[in-house]
């Protein structure tokens, strides 16, 4: 069971992030926790909406590379969202 919790974590981190949960410690060995401790407010939001919709993919019984690529597109733009938000507002 936790395999399977790991794998789609692993989903969720490569489609937001573009690397696993193994790959980042291996690049980040100096750094305690995980790449999630380390993220933006904008990469935690939209995280947290990944998950909901990554539940909702997996009730579809939409296989995992199929999940992996709406996830990345739905990442891309929710962050393009989030950041032209915050850009929008240092500039008032």
């Amino acid at each position: 069971m936790s395999m399977v919790y790991a794998s789609e974590a692993d989903v969720l981190n490569v489609a937001l992030f573009g690397f696993t949960a193994k790959e980042w410690r291996d690049t980040h060995a100096d750094l305690l926790g995980n790449v999630r401790d380390y993220a933006t407010v904008n990469q935690l939001i939209c995280l947290s909406n990944m998950e909901s919709l990554n539940s909702v993919l997996i009730k579809e019984g939409l296989p995992q590379p199929e999940r992996l690529q709406k996830l990345n597109q739905i990442a891309i733009s929710q962050m393009t969202v989030l950041e032209s938000i915050g850009e929008n507002k240092l500039l008032k």
